[in-house]
């Protein structure tokens, strides 16, 4: 009898090394090893990062993720803020790293209404422009900035949020000027400058019914005139209570259904209260800041910690379910304290929406990912 407890407690403590040691395998792998058979695991990179200023930043992002996707450097009001004048500078170190480091990279965006310098809409008095003159400076935009990266950028960003909550058309410049062709008139001329580059529609809400409907309508009849769209792009900038994960879901398969890649762009979660419902991710939103809206400026509570890695676990549980649908996950900034949300739509607040915390020390949720959805298991 004494032998076989010792020869039991020989093997509970085997057991307890070697689930050590599997934990331990699990905690080393990053999250692009842990989903590199699954889909790329992205992150935007800022200013900062791109001139390798922030090596901490540049550090965890070798180290963690395998795309890439510039945060602000590569919309039409910095890269060409003059008609004619383009400055590469900035966008130019940005593909230069992915290309070292062997990343995908995307370039985002190229036709927004928002970041869009003033000059493109209007002619010397300050008149809205003629539909041609748009279009003629729309191609002329589209041709340099993505024949400049032909075969270096593998994804476009082509248009983005296009597309209201309620499925309408946004009355930007764009589509007042030249009505809803806008988008398949920049599509086309993507694929003109780079035949092989993977061509995307971008926005936020994306659980919206409302802009899921309209959303597939604009891409069913794009398709139908045999326009090039190869994904869209669902953006992740999550509340705690929305979108729901079902709705979401809803849209993921809707999008898939219609034959092109599903990505999630610039995921983010906040903690923080919204100063008015539905404010979706509409970066013109701004509101005065209240400290009631800035409940956790020095530290998050316990309990919310664990509804926010609940909350990460749910999505992450849906990635991995259409893992065979989706073909990247991109998070909104490498770490806490660098993302828009500390400063959107109420400025000086302090949030905690990403995996990395502000020293860059990955959050207990990432190894939970890691340990629950890996592809190394």
């Amino acid at each position: 009898m004494k032998k076989n407890r010792i020869q039991y407690s020989i093997g509970v403590i085997a057991l307890i090394i070697l689930s050590g040691c599997a934990n331990k395998k699990q905690a080393a792998l990053s999250l692009k090893d842990a989903f590199v058979d699954k889909y790329y695991i992205g992150t935007a990179l800022n200013e900062s990062q791109i001139l390798g200023k922030d090596t901490v930043a540049i550090r965890v992002v070798k180290e963690q993720f395998n795309a890439i996707v510039a945060e602000n450097c590569m919309k039409s009001e910095s890269i060409q803020p003059v008609e004619g004048e383009f400055d590469f500078s900035l966008a130019d170190q940005f593909v230069e790293f992915g290309e070292q480091n062997n990343m995908f990279i995307t370039g985002h965006t190229l036709i927004w209404h928002s970041q869009a310098p003033v000059w493109l809409f209007v002619d010397k008095e300050g008149n809205d422009v003629s539909r041609d003159i748009l279009i003629e400076r729309m191609k002329s935009h589209i041709s340099t900035v993505v024949g400049r990266y032909k075969g270096r950028i593998k994804g476009w960003d082509v248009v983005n949020e296009a597309i209201l909550d309620d499925g309408s058309w946004r009355k930007s410049k764009f589509y007042e000027i030249i009505g809803e062709d806008f988008v398949k008139l920049a599509f086309e001329f993507a694929h003109e400058a780079d035949p092989e580059a993977e061509l995307y529609y971008n926005d936020y809400s994306m659980a919206h019914p409302g802009k899921r409907m309209g959303v597939v309508n604009m891409v069913k009849k794009l398709q139908e005139q045999g326009v090039s769209i190869d994904g869209i792009g669902m953006q992740g900038h999550c509340t705690m209570d929305f979108p729901s994960v079902e709705e979401f879901e809803n849209s993921l398969v809707a999008f898939s259904n219609l034959g092109v890649n599903v990505m999630i762009t610039e995921l983010d979660i906040t903690v923080l209260p919204s100063p008015r419902k539905e404010v979706g991710a509409d970066i013109s939103a701004s509101f005065e800041y209240k400290k009631e809206l800035n409940p956790y400026a020095e530290q998050l509570p316990d309990s919310v910690k664990i509804a926010l890695n609940k909350r990460h676990m749910e999505f992450w549980g849906l990635f991995n379910k259409y893992q065979d649908k989706i073909s990247r996950v991109t998070l909104w900034g490498v770490n806490d304290s660098q993302s828009w949300r500390n400063g959107w739509p109420v400025p000086g607040r302090t949030d905690y929406p990403l995996l990395f915390d502000r020293e860059f020390n990955a959050k207990p949720v990432v190894s939970e990912i890691i340990e629950k959805y890996s592809a190394k298991k």
